[in-house]
């Protein structure tokens, strides 16, 4: 198989949009790059849980299809 299925690529994109900028923001609070003593990043952590579960799946989908093509290649 040459490509990966088209699922697989859409959740591990969904996966990196979607948690891409909550990390980001995190990392940015350790360095000090944030000066708030408290932040509250509640519009990522939203993003984060709207775009996690169906990246999940999208990516078990993904891997059971390119396995299953893997298992019967000729």
């Amino acid at each position: 198989m040459k490509t990966w299925p088209l699922s697989l690529r859409l959740g591990l994109g969904l996966f990196a949009i979607g948690t891409g900028p909550l990390l980001l923001f995190i990392v940015a609070d350790e360095i000090g790059l944030i000066r708030d003593p408290n932040p509250n990043p509640v519009g990522l952590g939203l993003l984060f849980f709207v775009t996690i579960w169906p990246a999940m799946g999208l990516m078990a989908f993904g891997l059971i299809r390119l396995t299953w093509a893997w298992l019967t290649a000729d």
